[in-house]
Order: structure tokens, then C-alpha cells, then sequence
């Protein structure tokens, strides 16, 4: 008898609870993924105050939910599931869940669904998987930041919206994967807009315009890592993540060195190489200056002073050299020769 009634009970409050939630706000969560491992911890905390009225999960291949939680009723298991299930209910708004004596039957799709009041639903998928078959996904952030260790630094969510935007969470991914924690969330409501912030870790800021940023104050080792920004959009959930890579002063100052070092040399090889290439193209200038000169060598040019010089010495040979110098001459010679010229005078 008490189980019809709680059974009754049960289902009342579930069609009351959908009728009621039925025209709110629906807001749901990026999809992660859990590796089928014994007591998996499947997350679902909604990134807001409110009152939680029912935690309900679902799984693709079952047509009845996996487990179902109402503050005042209890909770409710599937058959296969029963004995297996735990919520965690950390914290008044979680709906997570643990599972033990995992077999690969749970392997899977899950869907969760938080009801709550006045913001309405928040869902989140979750896919269990094996890790023999799990491919690794590299994320490649949209923005890369880099900073030292007691610097601050300040994470924009900068996203080209397509759609209105009712909700933007900023969450820091962890090194398991799947894993991640939110760290505030920026709602818009019909007061204004509403900010959550779930950890006292920097100043999170949030504008009329959804647009958030968070600022870290003496950041830390454990700062650096991989930051999510999801905007909630009446088109779906849009994405943008920023990597931040903290450095110790130590290796600051080597990147530093290295950076100075690398432009040093890349100034001194670049002046080298600009002398090589001016001598190389003289060189060549004048290489074919020559050769157009033995080409044409009616154009070489000539040298006044040389042509100068010999023109004076030639002068001036030529005005002391009869002067000057004394002229020898064979008389007898000459006498012969007159004297044969007149015989031939007179025979003819």
C-alpha cells in the first residue's frame, strides 16, 4: 500500500512539475564525456541559486529514466540500475550521480535534468564510453595567454554570438577528460542580469551585453590550463576557449634570454647579408663596365694629362733638338757624288 502511494505520489509530482516547468527557460550544458571506470561520477550541478524540485536521468537505450530524485519524495531507480545508483547532493542544486559495479552495459548516452524554481530547467549530456575505444581529442584553443607566476591576467570571453544569448558560464577544463569546474555563470533575467560566481579565485565580471571576463589576481601554477566559455543561445550552445600558460620567474627570465639572443643574431645575420649581397652586385657592376670596354674600345676614355705630356715633351723636342744639338755630315761623299752626276751630264 505504501508503495502505490508513493508510486502515485510520484507520478502526480512528476506531471505537475512538467505542466509547471512547461513554458520556463531551458538551459543546457556543453556535452562531456566519462571513461566507463567502477564508481564514475556522472556531473550535473546547475550553475545557479534556486530551489531544486526534481533531478531526473535518462539514458538513450532505456525508455524509462535511469534515476529520479524529488527533495520531498525521495528518489526513484530503474530496474538495472537500482542498488547502483547514489546522488551525490553535495550541494542543494546537484543533481550528480555515482555509479558502482559498472559493466559495459553503461556504456552510453545519459541525459540530465535539473528542475528548478524560478530559472526553470538545466540539462546537461554526458557520454560514458571505454577507454580501449576512447580516440583523444586535442582542443586547440581559440586564444593563447601567456603570464608569470604573481602577474595578473585577465580571461575575455570574446565570441561572435548567432543568436540572442540568455546565459554564459566560463569554466576551467581539468586534466581528466570530461572533467571540468565551472566558475561562475552570467544569466539574463527579466530584472537584469544575474552573475554566480562558484569560486573565490579572481574577479568575474559581467555585462548587460553577455559579455564576460575574469581577472586573476598573483596568478599560480595551478591557474594554467585550459578556460571554457560557453554562451547559451536561443540557436544552440556556442563555445571559445582560451589557453593560459603560467611561467616561474626562473624561466621567465631564460625565455627572455633566449628571445633577446634570437633577435640579436637574426639582426647581425641580416646585416651580413645585406654586405654580401651589395659587394656581390658592385662586383658584378663592374664586371660588365669591363667587358663593355674591351667590347668598344673606340669609347675607353682617355687621359689628358698622359696625352699631355707627350705632346709637351714632343714640342719641346722639337724646338731645342735643331738648336741644341750639332749635325754630322761625310763630305766626301757628297763630292763623289756630284762628281759622277756631271760625267752622265756630259755623255749625254
Amino acid at each position: 500500500m505504501v508503495t502505490v502511494q508513493k508510486d502515485y505520489w510520484y507520478s502526480l509530482v512528476l506531471m505537475m512539475s512538467l505542466y509547471f516547468l512547461k513554458g520556463s527557460v531551458q538551459m543546457k550544458a556543453p556535452e562531456s564525456s566519462v571513461i566507463l571506470q567502477e564508481g564514475m561520477v556522472l556531473h550535473c550541478l546547475c550553475p545557479w541559486n534556486g530551489h531544486l524540485t526534481m533531478v531526473s536521468w535518462t539514458k538513450k537505450s532505456l525508455s524509462q529514466p535511469v534515476a529520479v530524485y524529488h527533495p520531498q519524495y525521495g528518489s526513484n531507480f530503474a530496474p538495472s540500475y537500482d542498488g547502483r545508483v547514489e546522488f551525490l547532493k553535495t550541494t542543494p542544486m546537484d543533481g550528480s550521480i555515482s555509479i558502482m559495479n559498472v559493466t559495459e552495459g553503461d556504456i552510453g548516452h545519459y541525459h540530465c535534468s535539473l528542475q528548478t524554481y524560478p530559472q526553470g530547467s538545466w540539462t546537461k549530456d554526458i557520454l560514458v564510453e571505454k577507454k580501449a575505444i576512447t580516440t583523444t581529442i586535442t582542443i586547440k584553443p581559440d586564444t593563447e595567454l601567456m603570464a608569470t607566476e604573481n602577474d595578473n591576467m585577465t580571461i575575455r570571453c570574446d565570441h561572435i554570438h548567432n543568436g540572442e544569448v540568455y546565459q554564459v558560464s566560463i569554466e576551467k577544463l581539468g586534466a581528466e577528460e570530461g572533467s571540468s569546474n565551472i566558475i561562475a555563470t552570467c544569466q539574463m533575467l527579466d530584472s537584469g542580469v544575474e552573475l554566480s560566481e562558484f569560486t573565490s579565485r579572481g574577479t568575474l565580471n559581467c555585462s548587460e551585453a553577455m559579455e564576460v571576463s575574469l581577472h586573476l589576481t598573483n596568478i599560480t601554477e595551478e591557474d594554467g590550463g585550459l578556460y571554457r566559455c560557453n554562451f547559451s543561445t536561443d540557436s544552440g550552445v556556442q563555445t571559445t576557449t582560451v589557453l593560459l600558460t603560467t611561467l616561474s620567474f626562473q624561466e621567465f627570465r631564460s625565455l627572455r634570454y633566449m628571445l633577446y639572443v634570437y633577435i640579436g643574431g637574426g639582426v647581425v645575420g641580416g646585416a651580413l647579408l645585406m654586405i654580401l649581397l651589395l659587394t656581390w652586385v658592385n662586383r658584378r657592376k663592374r664586371k660588365r663596365e669591363e667587358y663593355k670596354i674591351k667590347l668598344q674600345p673606340g669609347k675607353r676614355q682617355r687621359n689628358h694629362y698622359d696625352h699631355g705630356c707627350v705632346y709637351d715633351r714632343m714640342k719641346k723636342g722639337t724646338r731645342t733638338g735643331a738648336r741644341d744639338k750639332e749635325i754630322y755630315a761625310n763630305f766626301q761623299i757628297i763630292r763623289a757624288h756630284e762628281k759622277q752626276n756631271q760625267k752622265q751630264k756630259q755623255k749625254r
